[in-house]
């Protein structure tokens, strides 16, 4: 999959595209249908596909800090976009010169003009431009003027209910990363390298890999079993997330306790995959107290994944 970082990079032999456009966070069963729906059109109309997107997202640059939470980083959806073999990524920073662009130049100046799209792929919800005045309509009437076809993709729906980001990140909130699993089509992960820290976990003897969010919110908050890629194997592990009060911590933080592992791993990328919910986070009166519920949610969590272990056993043997 060939990544262009901006308008400014495209080049005569990216001209003539079969395109759809839109945040996918998550890419989840949903968006995974309309890209199916993409890559048909273009193995039909002989063109390459195009996903456009924007970084930080349109609801990010509105609203901030209060955003929801993302569930999906760009180096994230750079990776899944990669297994579901997509042809190109162009992803458009998202800033006040975009936002104020009219739906009107959107289509004529990036669609028609730059990309020289074929056809268009949108989700039943797409809107773009100024004040998000663009829609399908508008999509359709001018695939009649500029001679491209437009088509949308209805909600994907499972155990009746649609399956969205918000559903996901619902889900996640609760725990249940069961029914995340089921609609995104995966487990849920989070990738990061591995930065410097305050080294509390060295002192409380349970050294951690710290990973950065960089996220205005995170889908998840308080301690649970992980298991741990990008190292020269796949550990378990234990992970927690949050600000940390008990030592007024700021910024949220990815922290994983890495089971039967001790090597400096500074800038190595990690992926997380996140499996059960061990607690929330919580307020301790002192590390004293602190360091006692660690060694028990690692108690409780490598019990959990030996049970884990044994119940797929069975099933195998079954």
């Amino acid at each position: 999959m060939e990544i262009i970082r901006g308008l400014h990079n495209i080049t005569a032999r990216h001209k003539g595209c079969v395109v759809t456009i839109g945040t996918f966070d998550g890419l989840h069963h949903g968006h995974q249908m309309l890209l199916s729906h993409l890559k048909a059109k273009s193995e039909e109309l002989n063109y390459p596909n195009l996903l456009v997107t924007f970084e930080p997202l349109p609801r990010e640059y509105f609203q901030g800090a209060v955003v929801p939470a993302r569930l999906t980083r760009f180096r994230e959806k750079v990776t899944i976009l990669r297994g579901l073999a997509l042809d190109r990524l162009l992803c458009i920073p998202f800033n006040e010169r975009t936002r104020i662009i009219p739906a009107k130049d959107v289509i004529e100046g990036l669609l028609v003009n730059t990309l020289d799209v074929q056809y268009l792929v949108v989700g039943d919800d797409f809107r773009f431009g100024e004040g998000a005045r663009g829609n399908y309509e508008m999509l359709k009437e001018a695939g009649d003027r500029f001679g491209f076809g437009v088509s949308h993709m209805g909600t994907l729906k499972f155990e009746h209910g649609r399956i969205s980001s918000s559903r996901i990140r619902d889900a996640l909130s609760l725990g249940d990363f069961e029914l995340a699993e089921k609609l995104l089509g995966r487990p849920y992960f989070i990738m990061g390298r591995v930065v410097y820290g305050r080294q509390l976990g060295h002192r409380l003897g349970v050294p951690t890999a710290n990973i950065r969010l960089q996220r205005y919110r995170a889908a998840l908050e308080g301690v649970f079993a992980v298991t741990v890629t990008g190292l020269d194997q796949q550990y378990d592990g234990i992970a927690n997330i949050g600000v940390r009060p008990t030592v007024d911590g700021k910024e949220p933080l990815l922290e994983v306790h890495i089971f039967d592992f001790d090597e400096e791993i500074y800038g190595r990328l990690l992926t997380v995959t996140f499996l059960n919910k061990v607690r929330d986070e919580q307020t301790f009166d002192g590390l004293d107290s602190l360091k006692n519920q660690i060694e028990k949610d690692i108690s409780e969590t490598r019990e959990w994944f030996a049970k884990r272990r044994l119940e797929r056993d069975r099933d195998i043997v079954a």
